[in-house]
């Protein structure tokens, strides 16, 4: 995907805004762009809130530079001129009816600003931005809880929550990623419904624990998903952590492994979305469990399959300065060695051990390709021709020529069909030894 240029991402946000204004419609900026600006951010996108309609917005900016997707919500996405401009969410002002799937207003009024900003989730999303006038629009005191490091709920939080039980997480998320506290009501509520996040799509809660844990203050955002109950419901394999006397995967009682969980995650500077969710669940649970985590959440074959595969093996490279190299080079040519490498060495920094199997096979990595992973001396095809019935021996014989190539005793293929010859003789004579 083409890199957003953020200079160009605002400059079509004013732009935008004034095309509004000069047709006669007001327009401000609204959510969280505004909230980043604030807090002195650069914004990852745009929103414009306006009195004008979805047919007056495309009929502004023309249908073949607008997308209608959401216009029975009153949102119409306006495409930027150039794609570093990306797109903006132009939304008419609006106040919603009840939301029966718990997700979507069952209908929309058109309303004015002040009643659009009560709608919103939380005060610090529901502040506007005039870019002409360069003034803030505050209807729900947003501007004091920023001020103040607060995550409060736009009037009753259970209403809210209620009407988008997603916003339970993302309350979570907010005060984590921004270092904020939870107002005292709106935690109590977050605390008394958490069970009822189960009715939010796997999808979307996947979405939102993706974005806390690629953000670097993912410890704080767990445990404090773990302190509200949130946790247990969304990730139940994790439930031993409140169990103290209960050993985990680790042999560690379920309070000491999710301490020392909390420490590697903080360890890991920076990781995707598969690095950092095996990093939370790689003291609780095996491979097995964390691939039955993954298509839980209807993860992407390549997240899954790499989560499974950094849970696996997350002692794979203990002792690596003196593991046999045929083993050790297996794991070091895999996709995925770059993360396991961070993995290995954040569970080493958290207890606080050296990483010297880290920094040997990092040192290992930069030999050239070729030695690192020479081409295979034979393939099955070579078998075939040779005469070897296919059968289960094939996989042994050709890791068993594999072995030997790496540690350098065959260099040839001819050596390595003399290898197979020799291995076969000693199975037919172990075969013919009389049990």
């Amino acid at each position: 995907m083409p890199q957003l240029d953020p200079e160009k991402q605002r400059g079509f946000a004013v732009e935008v805004v004034g095309k509004l204004r000069a047709a006669g419609f007001e327009a401000f900026w609204a959510g969280g762009c505004v909230r980043d600006q604030i807090l002195g951010r650069i914004p990852k996108d745009y929103d414009v809130a306006t009195a004008a309609r979805p047919d007056e917005i495309r009929a502004l900016f023309g249908t073949r530079r607008t997308l209608a997707i959401g216009a029975a919500f009153g949102v119409i996405t306006v495409l930027g001129p150039k794609i570093p401009a990306g797109q903006i969410e132009v939304a008419t002002f609006r106040q919603d009816s009840a939301y029966s799937d718990g997700r979507h207003p069952d209908a929309v009024e058109f309303s004015t600003p002040e009643a659009d900003a009560q709608r919103r989730d939380f005060t610090i999303n529901g502040l506007f931005y005039d870019p002409i006038e360069d003034r803030v629009i505050d209807f729900v005191g947003g501007q004091d809880d920023l001020a103040r490091g607060i995550v409060r709920a736009i009037g009753e939080p259970r209403a809210r929550f209620v009407e988008d039980k997603l916003r339970l997480l993302r309350a979570v998320r907010f005060a984590a990623t921004f270092d904020f506290t939870l107002d005292p009501a709106t935690r109590e509520a977050v605390e008394e419904m958490a069970g009822q996040i189960t009715v939010v799509s796997v999808e979307r809660i996947a979405g939102e624990m993706r974005l806390m844990l690629v953000n670097h203050r993912r410890a704080t955002a767990v445990d404090l998903l773990r302190d509200v109950g949130l946790l247990d419901v969304i990730l139940p394999e994790l439930s031993t952590a409140n169990q103290p006397e209960v050993l985990t995967a680790t042999g560690r009682p379920g309070e000491a492994a999710w301490v020392a969980t909390l420490e590697v995650l903080d360890a890991l500077a920076d990781g995707s979305f598969p690095l950092t969710l095996a990093a939370l669940l790689h003291a609780f649970v095996d491979a097995a469990a964390s691939l039955s985590v993954c298509r839980r959440w209807k993860l992407s074959n390549r997240d899954t399959q790499r989560t499974g595969w950094l849970v696996e093996h997350q002692h794979a490279l203990l002792g690596a300065r003196h593991a046999a190299w045929p083993k050790l080079q297996r794991i070091l040519i895999s996709e995925g060695i770059d993360e396991l490498l961070l993995l290995h060495e954040a569970i080493a920094q958290a207890a606080e051990k050296p990483t010297s199997d880290v920094e040997h096979c990092r040192e290992l990595l930069k030999m050239p390709r070729d030695q690192l992973d020479p081409p295979p001396l034979l393939s099955g095809d070579d078998l075939i021709a040779h005469g070897v019935p296919r059968g289960k021996l094939y996989q042994s014989l050709l890791e068993a020529v594999r072995d030997a190539q790496l540690e350098k005793k065959i260099t040839t293929k001819q050596q390595a069909l003399a290898l197979v010859d020799q291995l076969r003789a000693a199975k037919r004579e172990d075969d013919s030894t009389p049990g």
